[in-house]
Parts: structure tokens; sequence; C-alpha cells
């Protein structure tokens, strides 16, 4: 009897051995008994962001370095920008031509309405000229009928009457000119407003462009890779560098169907790597696959209803990953325990342990 116990003792050792380390320890834990528990295999992932040039260009340097940790907002690359930044020191002094180009219509604006004036006094005075003219030549004519002057000077004076209703003309027209000229001059005006406008436009896009050649971080995160280095041309939408946000990690595994079934968003988990099996991750459920991974062919038994699994994903809570931001590594494998029954406390084994 005693070599019985013996031998079942070596198996069990034998079959330890055999399973190695991390796939002992997984056999040996109680998660999964009383159909409370489920466990699934996965890999700890984390949303990845990738830094890439709005414009194709020449990368002229790099700032951050694999594994380095950034801020939103920090500048991790800049582009070579000398071509945006000598087209900006035109556009800027476009705007100087047009805004001096302005002043210079407003000068010509003043001066067309100085001739408006001007043209208004003289047909003032023409008319007044004509208004005298005109009773010079009345008397004149009255004078003739009495023979008290003579012909030629009522005739003079009648020349005068039609040389004062000509000038009046004169006037009249020089007025309507002046006028048309501050009309041009007008628009002259708006014209400069909208090349002045026009060229701001084009300032600000360049100041747009030279900022867009500044790369910076869109969120907190770690450096993953460098995926060009300095020098080097990419195109447009060109990837430079490529972030983990180290807020946003879960894990990813699959459940089988009954399983699945039974668990909701929000529901508790613990997550255990195999690098790491003395700690024990607390997690939530956040992602349940509305559509099985894994669908049988042909008419479905319930043997083949159990092949279907459905993906679920756990993640961590942000604000403990910001305690422990230099921890985080991607793509570690564990195992992922959902507590299916939220009354049965978990087991010692899956009680929260960290660093």
């Amino acid at each position: 009897m005693k070599t019985k116990n013996t031998n079942k003792m070596v198996w069990i050792v034998a079959a330890v051995l055999a399973l190695g380390a991390g796939a002992a320890w997984q056999w040996l834990q109680p998660a999964a008994q009383n159909n409370n528990f489920v466990t699934g295999n996965g890999r700890i992932e984390a949303t990845e962001i990738d830094v890439a040039a709005k414009a194709p260009g020449r990368v002229q340097d790099i700032m951050a370095n694999e594994g380095d940790f950034v801020n939103a907002g920090d500048i991790v690359a800049q582009m070579d920008m000398k071509s945006t930044e000598a087209q900006l020191a035109q556009a800027r002094a476009q705007v100087a031509n047009t805004i001096s180009g302005r002043e210079t219509a407003r000068a010509r604006l003043a001066q067309r309405k100085a001739d408006v004036v001007m043209a208004e006094a003289v047909l003032v005075q023409r008319r007044s000229e004509l208004d005298l003219a005109r009773k010079t030549s009345a008397r004149s004519q009255a004078l003739r009928a009495d023979r008290a002057i003579s012909e030629q000077i009522a005739d003079d004076n009648a020349a005068r009457v039609r040389n004062g209703e000509a000038s009046v003309n004169v006037a009249s027209a020089q007025i309507t000119a002046a006028q048309a000229a501050v009309r041009a001059a007008e628009a002259e005006i708006d014209q400069s407003v909208a090349a002045i406008e026009a060229a701001n436009a084009v300032v600000v896009r360049l100041q747009t462009e030279l900022e867009d050649g500044a790369l910076r971080a869109p969120r907190n995160g770690r450096v993953q890779y460098r995926v060009v280095q300095p020098g080097e041309v990419v195109a447009g939408g060109g990837k430079i560098l490529s972030l983990v946000d180290i807020g946003d990690v879960y894990m990813t595994f699959f459940l089988p169907e009954m399983a699945a079934g039974r668990v909701g968003m929000g529901t508790e988990a613990r997550i255990v790597l195999d690098a790491a099996q003395h700690y024990v991750i607390p997690a939530q459920v956040s992602y349940v696959a509305s559509v099985a991974q894994f669908t049988p062919k042909s008419v479905e038994t319930q043997s083949e209803r159990q092949k279907m699994v459905f993906r679920v994903k756990a993640r961590v809570d942000p604000e403990l990953l910001a305690k422990y931001p230099e921890h985080v590594k991607t793509g570690l494998p564990g195992i992922a325990h959902v507590r299916l029954d939220q009354s049965t406390p978990w087991p010692e084994a899956l009680q929260v342990r960290l660093p």
C-alpha cells in the first residue's frame, strides 16, 4: 500500500515536471471550481498609436528612443521644414506688400475725393458766371432795342451766355469723372483688403505646416518602435514612431459559449502573468464579442456548440496602471480568471497582489 502511494506521488511530480512551471501552476489553481470561475489564456495588449508625418519630407530629428515615456503634447520628432520656412518668409513679405498697396489706395481715394470737391466748387463758379452772363445779355438786348448800345456788344454778351452754359456742362462732367475715380479707388481698397486676407491665409497655412512638422505625442505612452531614423525621407502619412498607451491595457482571451453567456460588462477578473505568477492583477471585463469566433459549418449539435468561443477583453484600471507605468509590458502571456458568480469570494490564490 505504501508502495502504491509512493508511486502515485512520483507520477504527480513527473507530470508537474513535464508540464513545466507555468502550466503546472495553472493546473494547481483552484479558480475554476464549482462553475463559479472560468479561465482563459491570453496576452497583455495595449492601444497602439502611430506618430506619422502629415506631409512627405525628410526626418530631421527624433527626440525619443524606444522605451522612453512621453506625455501628450511632447515633441517626439521634427521634420525638415526649411522649404516651408522660406515660403513663410515670402508670404509674410507679400502681406507687407499688400498692406502697403492698401495704404496707397487709401491715399489715392483721398485725392479723388478732393478732386470731387474741387469739381463741385468749379461747377458753382461756372453757374455763377452763367447767371451773370444771362443777366448781362438780357440787359444788352433791352438796350439794343432802344439803340442805346451797338449790336456787337449785345452779340458778345449773348456769346458769353453760351460759353457759360458750356462751362457748366464741362464742370458737371468733371464732377462725374471725379466721382467715378472715387468709386475706382474704393474698389482698389477693397481689392487690397482681399489681397491682405489672402496673403494672411497663406501665412496661417504655412505656419500650420510648420507646426505639423513638429510631431507631438497624441497621448501619454511609451515608445515601442522607432520606425525610421533621422535623415530618412517618408511619404505623407509615413510612420515615424509607434507608441503604446500604457493607460489602456487589457488582456484578450477566449471563453466557451456557456461561460461567455454568463459574463457581463464590468464583471470582475484577475490576471496572472506567466512571467510574474506571484502577482495577481485586478481587472474588469470591458468587451464580450457578440459573434462566436469559431462556428461549426454544419448542423450544430451540443458538442459542436461547445467548440464555439467568444473573444473577451479584461481591462486593467487606468488609475492602477498610472502607479506602475514601468511594469506595463505588452505581449506577455498569462491567464485571465473571471468570476461568474459575484457572491462567491475569490480564493486565496487569486487575491490581489501587486508589486
